[in-house]
């Protein structure tokens, strides 16, 4: 499969915004009010984190493939 180099821009910007925006968004769910009852999680933290974590390593992958692809097309 071929990826155009326009195409691998775009899922390295993926990648890059993707830790960008969930490391903030992490910092604050943690921090928030609804993120602990008694210094104990509630389910609302836990399942914020499973998003954010699932989010960055979804980006990890797309970014590594938009890296990779726009390695390829420069050759």
């Amino acid at each position: 499969m071929t990826i155009s180099r326009r195409v691998a821009l775009f899922l390295l910007a993926f990648g890059v915004w993707s830790y960008l925006l969930w490391p903030n968004f992490v910092r604050n769910i943690w921090n928030s009010d609804r993120s602990w009852a008694g210094g104990s999680p509630t389910s609302y933290l836990i399942v914020h984190l499973v998003i954010a974590v699932v989010s960055l390593v979804l980006g990890t992958i797309i970014g590594v493939l938009g890296w990779r692809a726009y390695r390829a097309a420069r050759r």
